[in-house]
Order: structure tokens, then C-alpha cells, then sequence
């Protein structure tokens, strides 16, 4: 971890105190500080030790919270030091002691459908400039996309705002994951969800959002049944909470309202066996999608991304055997 000491009196001296109270700051890797914040920057906070200033990253920041002496007040989490990741590519932190109803109404809008010829899968929006997750089998080897967001009106209900034309724009077959766009509207503001930064525990309660077999907009809601249970070298998440087919590709939220992970199958044979990719694979797919770019324009790239066939009325031909040929 990228921890900077600094001289306590230069930095007060080029430093506005933020707050008197005492501080405890858990970080990556299990470890934990405590002290005063002097100032805070956009990447960054600087903390008084008592006998050294201290520069934290923010990206190694997984909470803070007020320290009452030999306890810590457990009443700000993780919410607290909700940031932009990556340049504000996707946002971290979630709500506390809300309940499941109230997390969908605050975080479902994240929440899309994506429909495609042969079939329809979930999403979710990763910023306010469309870019979204979805399952790499949901779109993989399809000629048209679009995405479906359930907006608010006025009176609070929800109303569906189809987007036609979305982009491709990264794939990875391995981890099932798949980068695309929702082309930008003046008439439409994308809300997008918030990534999880802690890790999950068995017992744990999630929901999950989606449209299985096509029911749009279901809420199902579960536990993490176990945090690595491994297929073909990669872990997942196992959920009882209901998956099914048109959930691929949706997130699974923890009770903050952060997406833990992304709904991608369930085992056929038994009852409330659904499974996700850990969120932590996301955002290695995010960090590298670079390297998993989908080019359409490239017949070498693996995948063929083409116009529909025309439709055509077939061709009638006489049931009568003609010689030398034989009628269909």
C-alpha cells in the first residue's frame, strides 16, 4: 500500500483541521488506524497520528467511523467514504438499515433489461454515461441490443424506456462478463448502481433483480450460501435467493444496496442453487477491459457482430414429381 509520512507542521501549515473528533480508519488488508483528519483530497486523506501525518489512498480506505475509546461506533460504514473508483468510472458504497424495499426503490433504476432477437437478459448500469454489465452469453454472437430501464414518473410508478442501438464495447468469455453502452439522450438520465468494497460471508443476506423467464423487474431475496465455490478455476458466489433464466446478467446486491455480484446460472437439478461472479472480478474486467475490447469491423476478433438476415417469403414449389426431380 502507497502510505507517504509527512512532516505534521508543514502540513498544518497548508491544512484546514476537518474535524476535532478522533477518527478510525480500517484499511485493505486488515489493517487499522487512528487519529484526526487534517484535510481531505479528492484520492486521498491526510490523518494526524499523534506524532505523524499519515497520506491514505482512498482506493485502500475500506471504512471510517467515529472512535469513542475503546469502542468503536459502528453507526457509519462504508457509505461514509463512498467514491468514484477509477476515475469515476463506477461508484462504491451503499445505505445502511434500510430494508430490501427501500433499497430496490433507491438502487433499482441501476437495474435494466437487455433484449436481443433470441431472447432477453438483465443489466446494470455502471455510470451516468450508460456504460453497463451484463453477461457475456446474454449477448455474445447477437445482430441487435437493446436495453430497457424502468424510470420513475411523477406519481412514483415505474415507466419502461426502451434504448435501441446499444453498444459492444468489451467481452470476456471466461468470466462471463460483458461491457456495453446505452447511447446517450438528452430525454433520459441513467442512475447507475454503486460496486460493493467489502467482502462477503456466509449467511449474509442479498437480492437479487432481474427478469426471469422474462418477468420483468423481479425481486427475489436469499443468503450467500457459500463465497467460493469454485467451477473450472473460478469462484462464485452461491445464493439461495431464486435465479433463472433472464436474471444472467443482473446484479446480486448486498442489504446496503451495492452489487456484490453478477447473476450468471443456477443449477438445473435442485432448488435455490443460483450462483454470481464475485464483484471483484468486475472490476478486474473494468481495470482491463483494454484487452477484452470487442471490435466489429475486425473478422479476426473471435466474434461476428452482423446485420440481421432479411426477411423473405419462402419460395412455393409444386408437390408434383417433375422428371428427373423430385418435388419437396
Amino acid at each position: 500500500m502507497n502510505v507517504r509520512y509527512y512532516l505534521p507542521l508543514f502540513l498544518m501549515l497548508s491544512s484546514t483541521v476537518v474535524s476535532d473528533d478522533r477518527i478510525s480508519i480500517d484499511l485493505r488488508g486488515g489493517g487499522r488506524v487512528t487519529g484526526t483528519v487534517l484535510t481531505e483530497k479528492p484520492d486521498a486523506l491526510f490523518v494526524d497520528l499523534g506524532h505523524d501525518v499519515v497520506r491514505l489512498p482512498k482506493d485502500q480506505i475500506l471504512k471510517r467511523q467515529k472512535f469513542t475509546g475503546s469502542e468503536v461506533a459502528s453507526t457509519t460504514t462504508s457509505a461514509t467514504v463512498s467514491e468514484d473508483d477509477m476515475d469515476g468510472f463506477y461508484k462504491t458504497g451503499g445505505m445502511d438499515g434500510k430494508s430490501v424495499r427501500q433499497l430496490v426503490d433507491q438502487f433499482g433504476e441501476g437495474v435494466i433489461s437487455i433484449d436481443t432477437p433470441s431472447g432477453k437478459g438483465s443489466g446494470f448500469l455502471l455510470n451516468s454515461d450508460g456504460y453497463a454489465i451484463t453477461n457475456q452469453h446474454v449477448i455474445a454472437g447477437e445482430t441487435r441490443i437493446s436495453a430497457t430501464l424502468y424510470k420513475k414518473n411523477p406519481s412514483g410508478a415505474l415507466q419502461r424506456v426502451r434504448v435501441e442501438e446499444v453498444e459492444i464495447l468489451a467481452m470476456n468469455p471466461l468470466m462471463d462478463l460483458a461491457l456495453i453502452r446505452l447511447p446517450k439522450r438528452e430525454d433520459l438520465t441513467y442512475k447507475p448502481c454503486s460496486l460493493s468494497v467489502d467482502e462477503l460471508a456466509a449467511g449474509d443476506g442479498v437480492f437479487a433483480i432481474g427478469n426471469p423467464l422474462g418477468l420483468e423487474r423481479s425481486v427475489s431475496q436469499g443468503i450467500v450460501s457459500t463465497r467460493n465455490r469454485n467451477f473450472d478455476g473460478l469462484v462464485y458466489l452461491q445464493t439461495d435467493a431464486a435465479i433463472n433464466p433472464g436474471n444472467s446478467g443482473g446484479p446480486l446486491f448486498n442489504l446496503k444496496g451495492e452489487v456484490v455480484g453478477v447473476t450468471n446460472m443456477k443449477a438445473t437439478s435442485g432448488d435455490n442453487l443460483g450462483f454470481a461472479i464475485p464483484i471483484r472480478y468486475v472490476k478486474d474486467f473494468l481495470r482491463n477491459r483494454d484487452a477484452f475490447g470487442y471490435d466489429k469491423t475486425n473478422p479476426n476478433a473471435g466474434y461476428r457482430y452482423m446485420d440481421a438476415p432479411r426477411r423473405v417469403k419462402p419460395a412455393v414449389v409444386s408437390s408434383k414429381s417433375v422428371e428427373g426431380r423430385s418435388g419437396l
